[in-house]
């Protein structure tokens, strides 16, 4: 069915899984006034920013940050700790699990890829058997995404770190929070993760172009060992700085953003925000699987224990393109919503449910896309945003 394009009105209904809405707080505290970024007012704003981000990752090891989107703590991680000919082990989660293992390579690092169903997740019990194997360690770490925003699946790192200590095997543990910090669950020290990457612009609601990387006492000493060529993303020239990051001008704008981002999260509650993020994931999961029926479109991730909270992949039916509905969706409603990646293209489209939201949003991003399948001719079940509102009703009775 043609659907005519209509002039966008109203705010946008931003339904992408990164980057997410900005509150309108932190959208003025990011408009401030340039300063110097030594000047003692913004580094008492700086340290105080800082200190946040660690109680985020709960961690108290050392933080470094880049200008740059989480592309760059990727590359940060990868060139401070590695050598070339480095033999690194990546859990297969999706596309962006693809893409770190290929910048991996693109650095003459080694990459071995332990395989998986991209809809179910690995067999821990496969990689358990794979460090074992490994007993002359040539593994040096496993960099696991713990979110896969192509998939909407999570990674349990507190089980890749039982599967190390099990195996005893001294594997570095890189884990990717670019998606789920600030949304899910994350315990940096608690579950051993040695380094720690993530980014502005998703749970932490900030416009994107900052990134970091927490480490852990190992990792530093594997820094100290490393000869991958690094300059910009050196962490021993940072911790020459005041900073201990950033070799150049910081983006101080950014930062004031952060305070504020902080604040925020701090002021809700952390355990609170983990909690709205998991009720909107359920209640989105809960639609979707209504429109199933009728051969409909259906969750693509095919693992009950291992959905994830900030952002759900959505499987069209045979015969049936995603990118129509998300073309319907946002030209005449103009509902933005994620497209499938790599493999995916053309076969998902992806609900982000993270970051400033709250029911009214979700329900409306719902009912705009059972118009979109409608329009567009996809087979489902009507009523999905029912089952939606059925189960936030009963979640608001009971908090």
């Amino acid at each position: 069915m043609d659907v005519k394009p209509r002039l966008p009105r109203g705010r946008q209904f931003f339904a992408n899984p990164g980057p997410t809405n900005i509150p309108d707080s932190i959208l003025k505290a990011v408009a401030h006034v340039s300063i110097d970024f030594n000047d003692p007012a913004f580094l008492k704003v700086y340290d105080a920013a800082v200190a946040g981000v660690k109680r985020v990752l709960k961690t108290q090891h050392e933080v470094f940050l880049y200008t740059g989107s989480g592309h760059a703590a990727w590359e940060a991680a990868l060139v401070n700790l590695f050598s070339p000919g480095d033999v690194l082990l990546v859990p297969e989660t999706g596309h962006f699990s693809d893409s770190w293992g290929k910048m991996a390579k693109d650095f003459g690092l080694e990459v071995r890829t332990l395989a998986a169903d991209w809809r179910r997740g690995i067999d821990f019990a496969e990689l358990r058997a794979v460090l074992a194997a490994d007993s002359g360690h040539a593994i040096k770490a496993i960099c696991a995404v713990h979110n896969e925003t192509a998939t909407g699946m999570v990674l349990p790192l507190a089980d890749i770190r039982a599967a190390l200590d099990a195996t005893g095997h001294p594997a570095l543990l890189l884990a990717d929070t670019i998606s789920s910090l600030g949304s899910m669950e994350f315990a940096m020290d608690a579950w051993g993760v040695d380094v720690a990457v993530g980014g502005s612009q998703k749970g932490l609601m900030l416009p994107t172009g900052m990134s970091f990387t927490g480490v852990s006492p190992k990792g530093m000493a594997a820094h100290a060992s490393s000869t991958l060529p690094k300059s910009y993303l050196n962490w021993t020239n940072m911790l020459t700085r005041r900073h201990k990051s950033f070799i150049g001008t910081v983006p101080t704008s950014l930062f004031y953003g952060l305070e504020e981002s902080i604040r925020l999260l701090e002021e809700e509650g952390l355990d609170e925000v983990f909690a709205r993020h998991a009720r909107l994931g359920e209640a989105v999961r809960r639609c979707v699987r209504h429109w199933s029926g009728n051969n409909g479109p259906t969750l693509f991730c095919l693992s009950p224990d291992r959905y994830s909270n900030s952002v759900t992949a959505v499987l069209m039916p045979e015969g049936h393109d995603a990118e129509a509905v998300r073309r319907i969706a946002l030209q005449t409603f103009n509902v933005s919503l994620g497209g499938g990646l790599s493999r995916l293209g053309g076969k998902v489209f992806r609900i982000g449910h993270l970051g400033d939201l709250n029911e009214p949003m979700i329900l409306g991003t719902l009912s705009t896309v059972e118009m979109a399948l409608r329009l567009a001719g996809v087979p489902h079940t009507p009523g999905g945003v029912n089952a939606a509102i059925e189960y936030l009703a009963e979640a608001a009775r009971d908090s």
